[in-house]
């Protein structure tokens, strides 16, 4: 073989390298952004469902008599009375999202 003729060998498999790796890279950032869009999803669904349990919530106690909230309130621990001072996930995630915390 002349040294051109190797020379040319080596581009040709120098291009479809590249060509391997542009494929794979392309595959692997749709493969992401399908990831993604599903967590996204999910995410939307956990922040209407975390309001919606927050209305709920809301509304029970205001229909609970203070004996029924009293009681209630002592069967709880520590951290599910002071949500503030637990994991701030909740607002994490609405900021992830674009949206905001409840």
């Amino acid at each position: 073989l002349s040294s051109s003729a190797s020379g040319a060998s080596v581009v040709a498999i120098d291009n479809k390298i590249e060509q391997a790796m542009d494929l794979v890279k392309n595959h692997l950032m749709y493969a992401v952004r399908e990831e993604v869009e599903v967590l996204k999803e999910q995410i939307k669904e956990l922040l209407e469902k975390n309001s919606q349990l927050e209305r709920e919530n809301s509304l029970l106690k205001t229909l609970a008599s203070p004996e029924q909230l009293e009681k209630f309130q002592s069967r709880l621990p520590a951290e599910v009375l002071c949500p503030e001072e637990q994991s701030p996930g909740v607002a994490a995630l609405a900021q992830y999202s674009g949206g905001s915390a409840v």
